[in-house]
């Protein structure tokens, strides 16, 4: 359960070479908690003088005065707190600093450095004026300043137009969970299967899997850290609404969510699932949702821009929570969590996985794409609705390629391998919606477009010599595939 350093290669180079560039550099890295920066921060410059601070959630007296505290130890040297009341006499401090002074700064958690959104425009302003007054005729000591922070809207907002500090920052990365294959590193079991399966319970979230012990088995490590009522994965995906500075009425935003993983997918469904009023502030708090990656807003491949949003949870840990935690909350109150995963969990893990699965094959293709010389994609989803005979439909994946292609398949978390009927199904459903009047369809049919099957356990003897036969450009995928990927270089 040691904490290692996955992926970030790309993050890592971006700061070591606004480091290397000399003279004044800014910079912004935002994201939600426990993805990772505070960590990747900690390890960008291992041989250079670096200067962290951690802002509280407290006042900007507390703060300000801590940070002059703060520094004044790191530079062993006193420095009165009472001789900087002001942000611009901090920044000045901080940014003034000889030879002995520090050659990165990074102030984490900067949203904290005010007490709301006006505050935090009117400490940049201050920042902003200091940075001003290192004009190209002061001396151009090479400095590394690093803003970091989890309050995303906030802090994406601070390179916005008219913001203080628009047009100055030289580098601005939002930090987003790791995909099924960086998570696969941190949860490094034998089994591929166990490997996916650990993706669709903890996550992209680096804390959540860091918490894994791939010694023991994948029941054990989600019985213990993700079942248990104090297990800290599950404390800690219960308690994230509360830690997100600026929601308010959080009370709603957890109706939202378990409107969502009881399978309410339309506006009006969750409006009754959830007991919220149908008005803009519902809508605000999708938005914010959606914004802080908890939830994914999407509509049918080809929507008009008029149709309606489905909306479903995105963070699979948030998704396993809600979908195969809460429904036996009293059962792991008086049980050993492990005999539930047994007796009802494990039982239920075949369905739950089915939409993870697609997420999972998404992320898959665009890695695959680059090593394997498949075409790009302009756009990726899935189509589901009535055909003109109102039968029910759904195409797993519906990909427009930058070769001006379709790409449609089918994605199986398959135990056995699939037989020929997973195909000749596919085909008929396209064919069926070509008749009804979709386009993309029509597009679909053709024989040059691409038809990609992907099957956690394989293909039978049968299933391979059907798609042979019919002389499409066909891709076939299981596990090892998704798994088998080169590294990605920065």
């Amino acid at each position: 359960m040691a904490s290692l350093l996955v992926d970030r290669e790309a993050q890592l180079a971006e700061l070591r070479r606004l480091f290397s560039a000399g003279g004044p550099r800014l910079a912004l890295l935002y994201g939600r908690r426990r993805v990772g920066k505070t960590f990747l921060l900690a390890h960008a410059w291992p041989r250079v003088r670096t200067f962290y601070f951690t802002a509280a959630d407290a006042t900007e007296a507390v703060n300000r005065r801590q940070l002059v505290e703060d520094l004044a130890r790191w530079l062993r040297r006193p420095l009165p707190a009472d001789d900087f009341p002001t942000w611009r006499a901090v920044f000045r401090l901080l940014l003034g600093l000889g030879a002995a002074g520090p050659r990165v700064v990074v102030l984490d958690e900067f949203q904290y450095f005010a007490e709301d959104v006006a505050g935090l425009v009117r400490v940049t302003s201050e920042l902003n004026a200091v940075w001003e007054e290192r004009g190209p005729r002061r001396p151009r000591r090479p400095l590394l300043l690093v803003l970091s922070g989890s309050a995303i809207r906030t802090l994406e907002a601070l390179d916005g137009g008219g913001a203080p500090l628009h047009g100055r920052l030289h580098w601005k990365h939002l930090l987003r969970p790791f995909d099924y294959l960086d998570a696969g590193r941190m949860a490094r079991f034998g089994s591929l299967r166990d490997r996916a399966l650990a993706y669709a319970i903890y996550g992209g979230t680096p804390r959540y899997l860091d918490s894994i012990d791939p010694s023991t088995s994948l029941a054990d490590n989600v019985a213990r850290a993700v079942l248990s009522p104090d297990g800290e994965v599950r404390v800690q995906v219960e308690t994230a609404l509360d830690q997100e500075r600026g929601l308010r009425e959080v009370a709603k935003y957890k109706a939202i969510l378990r409107a969502l993983a009881a399978g309410r997918r339309e506006l009006n469904e969750i409006v009754q699932t959830s007991g919220l009023a149908l008005d803009t502030a519902l809508r605000a708090k999708l938005e914010t949702l959606v914004a802080l990656g908890y939830v994914e807003a999407r509509r049918n491949h080809s929507a008009r821009r008029t149709d309606p949003y489905r909306y479903r949870l995105a963070d699979p840990a948030f998704r396993f929570h809600a979908a195969l935690v809460q429904p036996f909350r009293t059962e792991l109150e008086h049980n050993d969590p492990r005999r539930v995963w047994d007796l009802h969990i494990a039982k239920e893990l075949g369905a739950y996985m089915g939409l993870v699965f697609e997420t999972i094959v998404e992320q898959a293709y665009h890695r695959l794409a680059r090593v394997r010389g498949l075409s790009l994609v302009r756009s990726w989803g899935r189509w589901e609705g009535l055909d003109r005979a109102g039968r029910q439909t759904e195409i797993d994946v519906v990909a427009q390629l930058t070769d001006g292609r379709i790409a449609t398949g089918a994605i199986k978390w398959n135990v056995r391998p699939v037989l020929p009927d997973v195909h000749f199904g596919h085909v008929a459903a396209i064919e069926r919606l070509a008749e009804s009047g979709h386009r993309w369809a029509h597009a679909a049919r053709d024989p040059a477009a691409r038809l990609l099957y992907v099957a956690a356990g394989g293909f039978s003897p049968a299933f391979r010599r059907a798609v042979r036969a019919s002389g499409r450009d066909v891709v076939l995928w299981t596990l090892k595939d998704l798994y088998r990927v080169p590294r990605r270089r920065p």
